[in-house]
């Protein structure tokens, strides 16, 4: 009895123990990420510091062989590391842009997660990432919409509403990031963009919905000007 015990609960850690080092994961590196953010100088330069050269790293792993898409997935990984810098650094909203961006990409992801398992239903691009569904999609919507008008409520800019059809644009921005990376992906034949994370791969893994959403985010801000989308 002792002996099959012990097999059912090793049997049970081999299961879930993705799950468990995901969630280990989050925990320790979500809010010194968060904080950093947070915080700003000197410690959002240095996370992009460390972040950039992991990127372009993990970058080269996925497009082997191919200078041109080699080049523009680079510019694409350091484009957005900037970005993240140059948002951050914007007087007065700087620090409400990241921190904005960053939670609608994590109800994004989260609200894709569990809305797609819960409703299933058809495939969004099935030759591509075949775990992801249109349900999955617009699940991430409504939480980024969600996710998006609380914080413009909790840093009191108004908007609620804008921001909130804004926050649900932005979930199909980081979804479609996801899938770029994912196709490079299964064009190298990887499962996963590295191995730097316990229980999620590389930093591209984790990050190639926010990659996505601060290069959108930057370029909106430098084709339209001001201090979008606070005013």
């Amino acid at each position: 009895m002792a002996a099959s015990a012990a097999d059912r609960g090793q049997g049970w850690l081999r299961r879930y123990r993705s799950i468990l080092l995901r969630v280990a994961s989050a925990a320790v590196l979500g809010p010194l990420v968060f904080a950093a953010l947070w915080v700003g100088f000197p410690w959002i330069d240095l996370l992009a510091a460390l972040a950039a050269p992991v990127l372009v790293s993990e970058t080269l792993r996925l497009t082997r062989g191919q200078p041109v898409t080699r080049l523009l997935a680079m510019a694409y990984v350091l484009g957005a590391a900037l970005a993240l810098l140059w948002l951050r650094h914007q007087p007065d909203v700087g620090r409400k842009t990241v921190v904005w961006i960053v939670v609608c990409v994590w109800a994004t992801d989260i609200g894709a997660y569990v809305v797609g398992r819960w409703a299933g239903g058809a495939k969004l691009a099935p030759r591509i990432s075949p775990g992801k569904t249109w349900s999955g999609l617009f699940g991430g919507m409504a939480w980024a919409a969600v996710a998006s008008a609380l914080v413009s409520y909790a840093f009191g800019v108004g908007q609620t509403i804008d921001l909130a059809v804004i926050g649900a644009g932005l979930a199909v921005v980081a979804q479609l990031g996801d899938l770029l990376e994912s196709a490079a992906k299964r064009r190298a034949g990887v499962k996963d963009s590295g191995s730097l994370i316990p229980g999620h791969g590389g930093l591209l893994d984790r990050v190639d919905g926010l990659v996505a959403v601060l290069a959108a985010v930057a370029v909106i801000r430098l084709l339209f000007g001001g201090a979008w989308p606070w005013t």
